[in-house]
């Protein structure tokens, strides 16, 4: 077996770490490695995940340095993959991963399918709204080959919010990112922790038996000014992303031009079905996509 390094990056995440934690012991592969990258926690979240690993390391002062020095400096694994504290990782998603890899050679990093968890209309909205991004330059890979990744230089330090995106267009020089689409394996003979973790995610709203190997994003019930503000924040980081490739660059052509954000994206490989019938979840997503493009054209992230 391969040994896979999964590294979360917290600070104050005493709400979510446990679960985050628990669904990476509930794995079906088991030769993992469990990293914690702290940012100077005031509550008990390194005290809930020293209960589950002994390497808890502090570091900071911004997730893309965290990520870079779990994944690079304190990593043992052939496979790194970084995640947050309110994710969960379905139990078959790590096995699945290495097996996409190990398929295919030039591939370097995998996409995953993400999955946001809430009941309220705009938690419902965001969850069909990501679905649209899974495999595109929207997204950005969590799984890597971490020789690759090293190579890559890790994470641009200089960026919080558009790093993802940065990473995946260095990873791509050297490699291929696939999107992971893995059916799950049966869970009929899941044990005590699948099926604790499985009723955590059902009452936020999602069915987990209705998705395979995939990441369950538990964010906090949508909050519009919450949602703005950090979407505000990470547009700080735009500039520098767009200088260093180009703006003429392809990827930035997509990612921050209205055709593709508010139409192609939505549209292309036959995706507008989902738009046809869905038309309520449509409407919100459509209003999000505007209230953000505004907050973004008031920061100017673009350099002229």
């Amino acid at each position: 077996m391969y040994l896979v390094s999964v590294i979360i990056t917290t600070k104050n995440e005493e709400k979510n770490i446990e679960a985050c934690l628990k669904s990476i012991k509930g794995q079906t592969y088991k030769d993992i490695e469990i990293i914690v990258v702290d940012n100077l926690s005031s509550d008990s979240t390194k005290e809930i995940a020293l209960k589950f690993t002994g390497k808890v390391f502090d570091k900071g002062p911004e997730r893309s340095a965290q990520r870079n020095f779990g994944m690079i400096d304190k990593s043992s694994g052939e496979y790194v993959m970084y995640i947050d504290a309110d994710m969960l990782l379905s139990p078959d998603l790590i096995e699945a991963c290495v097996e996409e890899m190990k398929k295919d050679n030039s591939v370097s990093a995998l996409h995953i399918p993400e999955i946001v968890l809430g009941k309220s209309y705009f938690s419902r909205v965001r969850r069909f709204e990501r679905c649209f991004y899974n495999g595109t330059c929207i997204d950005g890979a969590r799984f890597f080959l971490k020789s690759a990744f090293v190579s890559a230089g890790g994470f641009d330090e200089s960026m919080s919010g558009p790093e993802d995106w940065d990473m995946d267009k260095k990873i791509k020089t050297a490699g291929k990112i696939q999107l992971l689409e893995v059916d799950s394996k049966s869970r009929a003979d899941a044990g005590l922790k699948v099926r604790e973790l499985y009723g955590f995610i059902r009452d936020r709203g999602v069915d987990p038996s209705r998705y395979g190997a995939v990441i369950f994003h538990n964010e906090s019930e949508f909050d519009l000014s919450r949602y703005l503000t950090k979407k505000g924040y990470y547009s700080q980081s735009f500039a520098t992303y767009i200088k260093k490739w180009g703006k003429n660059d392809p990827d930035i052509i997509k990612q921050f031009g209205v055709l593709y954000r508010f139409f192609c994206v939505f549209t292309e490989k036959g995706k507008w079905k989902r738009l046809a019938a869905h038309p309520v979840l449509t409407f919100g997503l459509y209003f999000l996509r505007f209230v953000v493009g505004f907050t973004f054209l008031m920061k100017k992230p673009v350099p002229k």
